[in-house]
């Protein structure tokens, strides 16, 4: 057995059919060295988010991000393109960029005074041959710049593919983007913009992504976790939604544009009326969660700290000036309303999170007819796991 791997025949059983499935094994939910493993694992070939590119978003801007113990480096560079770096000097190995900060000039080694272009070529290397003497015979700088990251922007968020080796990001999500033709043309989801004020909320969990992720597939637990929003949104008005190798999550048909006082928020122009009360909450495997809506978006990263703890970082957007100040109060009390549907959630992952201590619990099983996304999202970790037990 590999280490930090669960046998093979633990994850073989999660790929049976939903109704004769167990789920994941307690390890991969509990083991240290387990989650050591699993940026390789789960996250090195697909598409990873790692941060928005709001957050680096004029020239010169460059935000420092860690994914999973890995320090990366987002640059906007002067042309407006944003790049991902792996963020370390490629002379000693020290770390580049500590704080998000606006570059004007080079990005500078705090070192030995190394400095890249926001390219990432490298340009300075004083003294290299000498004092005084910033040049080195034999020594290429062509070969010695930033280490680029394979990545993308979407939806204001930043994608890599560690390995290099995941298919085209558009082709990665195209199975999300022909379901949501439905509802809303892709041109339009570009016209989003971040809320002025009261759109952004931080949310600390004890407990493993993993399990954040399986509670916001379902919409199984709302009658007794969400007893306020399950008046409005019944457990019998929400549907699955099964992306295959790419996400999972729910939907619901009842969702209410005008539920908040105040002056209704503008809407997506294409959005057809008759879909007017849909809204879908799509997890996109393996760290973003899609909440769309007639009149807004949010977006959710899930940033593993440790093997027990999980940061989301939520941002909501949208249309016209609804992200601007005329509505800020508006903003505010929908900020409110689901500040509280979410932290909610918080007791039961932590509970799961500590049931997993348990011997006893040995994956547990899956309703056929209500757990459906979360057993894809179980099947998704285990056959990647699988994979990488056979190479």
């Amino acid at each position: 057995m590999m280490s930090g791997f669960p046998q093979s025949d633990a994850l073989s059983a999660v790929l049976l059919p939903t109704a004769q499935a167990a789920g994941l094994p307690n390890e991969v939910y509990t083991s240290e060295a387990f989650f050591e493993r699993e940026r390789d694992t789960l996250f090195a070939d697909t598409w990873a988010c790692i941060g928005r590119g709001s957050d680096a978003l004029a020239p010169g801007d460059v935000q420092p991000v860690n994914l999973m113990g890995l320090p990366l480096v987002m640059v906007r560079s002067l042309d407006g393109d944003l790049r991902v770096f792996h963020n370390v000097c490629s002379h000693r190995g020290n770390r580049l960029v500590a704080e998000p900060c606006r570059v004007t000039g080079m990005i500078r080694c705090p070192y030995h005074s190394w400095t890249y272009r926001l390219d990432g070529t490298l340009q300075g290397t004083p003294h290299i041959g000498g004092i005084g003497k910033h040049e080195l015979d034999g020594f290429d700088h062509k070969k010695h710049g930033l280490s680029i990251i394979r990545s993308r922007e979407w939806l204001d968020l930043v994608f890599v593919n560690l390995s290099g080796t995941a298919p085209a990001f558009d082709d990665h999500v195209s199975p999300l983007m022909k379901r949501w033709k439905a509802y809303v043309r892709a041109e339009d989801l570009t016209e989003l913009e971040r809320g002025a004020s009261h759109s952004q909320l931080r949310v600390e969990i004890a407990a493993n992504w993993k399990l954040a992720v399986e509670n916001f597939c379902e919409s199984y637990h709302l009658p007794w976790v969400h007893p306020a929003l399950n008046k409005r949104s019944r457990l019998e008005d929400h549907y699955h939604i099964i992306g295959g190798e790419v996400f999972a999550g729910q939907g619901t048909t009842v969702y209410d544009p005008d539920y908040l006082d105040g002056e209704r928020y503008p809407t997506f122009e294409h959005w057809p009326e008759d879909k007017r009360t849909c809204a879908e909450y799509i997890a996109l495997f393996p760290n973003v969660w899609l909440g769309l809506h007639a009149d807004h978006l949010y977006t959710v990263i899930l940033s593993p700290e440790t093997m027990d703890r999980t940061v989301e970082s939520f941002q909501f957007y949208y249309l016209g000036d609804a992200a601007g100040e005329r509505f800020a109060n508006k903003r505010a009390v929908s900020l409110r309303a689901w500040h509280e549907v979410f932290a909610e959630d918080i007791g039961v992952v932590e509970g799961m999170q500590k049931g997993r201590s348990s011997p006893a619990f040995r994956g547990g099983v899956f309703s056929p007819v209500m757990d459906e996304p979360t057993h894809s999202f179980h099947r998704w970790v285990a056959q990647r796991l699988l994979y990488a037990k056979g190479k």
